[in-house]
């Protein structure tokens, strides 16, 4: 007679045990389109008053957020004022997340005028263009603390007034901070000197990797949007001073293209949204496939 595989009695009792007495058939009731909502979600964004930042405003604000946008610049891109008028609420601040005081005041102001904080992008950043043995400790610095810093601390900030907030209606989580990264995390860049830039972004990564499972108990999820070379005000000034550097964004990449901001709004949604309630720690590389290798 074949022994019988019995579970012992603290299992079958336990409310662990509980979780697989059945399958769970919350997919029935959980509409595909209310997960992707941001409706009456607060999100702020660094760097926001241009470039990705302010592209990922617009995803934001498509999906029914208020959005809160911080930035050293004092005038917005002239598309600020088309965005002004498809939020729900809209709020500039400009701040400067090289200046923790500053920041802090900044996010204060945040949570006295929106009520709350459901939600952050960190796109604040710079990207230096030198060779590794021309550059100066002052501009390497100021990388690092734009880059790095200005995210850890963005990050902290964000964290604290989210665990102040409680659970927006349709997500049990405190919320969300998706950092912007790079490619340039995991490779170098063909005709490009971005030693700081490189290791500014590989440092994000890494930092979105321990605040994930530092920060779960909070109820609180991390991840990072990883674009590839990426079409904005910057890179067409390059096409226009570096016509050679403009191919290789364009032919490089296995997609024989390069990317558009259009390209990460709907990574910024789905990581920000209750659609992505199981993922942190998590990258999404954004890149054409250059993240999996160039085109010769």
């Amino acid at each position: 007679m074949s022994p019988t595989l019995q579970q012992a009695p603290e299992m079958q009792s336990s409310p662990l045990h509980k979780q697989y007495e059945k399958a769970s058939d919350t997919y029935l009731t959980n509409n595909v389109l209310d997960l992707f909502s941001l409706s009456n979600r607060v999100i702020a964004i660094t760097g926001g008053a241009q470039g990705i930042g302010l592209a990922l405003a617009f995803a934001c604000a498509e999906a029914g957020a208020k959005v809160a946008l911080i930035d050293a610049k004092a005038e917005p891109h002239k598309d600020f004022h088309i965005l002004e008028k498809q939020c729900a609420q809209l709020g500039m601040y400009q701040s400067d997340v090289t200046d923790f005081d500053r920041l802090s005041n900044t996010f204060d102001e945040i949570l006295r005028d929106f009520g709350r904080l459901d939600g952050c992008i960190t796109a604040a950043g710079i990207c230096p263009d030198e060779p590794f043995l021309s550059r100066k400790p002052d501009s390497v610095r100021r990388c690092f603390d734009i880059n790095v810093l200005g995210t850890y601390f963005t990050a902290q900030l964000a964290a604290k007034h989210m665990i102040q907030s409680s659970p927006s209606s349709i997500d049990t989580a405190n919320g969300s901070i998706v950092m912007i990264g790079s490619v340039a995390a995991h490779q170098a860049s063909i005709a490009q000197f971005l030693s700081d830039y490189c290791s500014s972004k590989g440092a994000v990564v890494s930092l979105a990797k321990e605040l994930a499972v530092e920060l779960a108990d909070s109820g609180i999820r991390v991840n990072v949007i990883s674009p590839g070379y990426t079409r904005t005000d910057l890179t067409a000034v390059l096409a226009k001073t570096r016509p050679s550097l403009a191919n290789i964004f364009s032919s490089e990449p296995p997609m024989r293209r390069i990317g558009d901001r259009t390209d990460l709004k709907g990574a910024a949604l789905y990581l920000l949204s209750s659609a992505s309630a199981y993922m942190t720690g998590g990258e999404l590389l954004i890149t054409g496939g250059l993240h999996a290798g160039r085109k010769l």
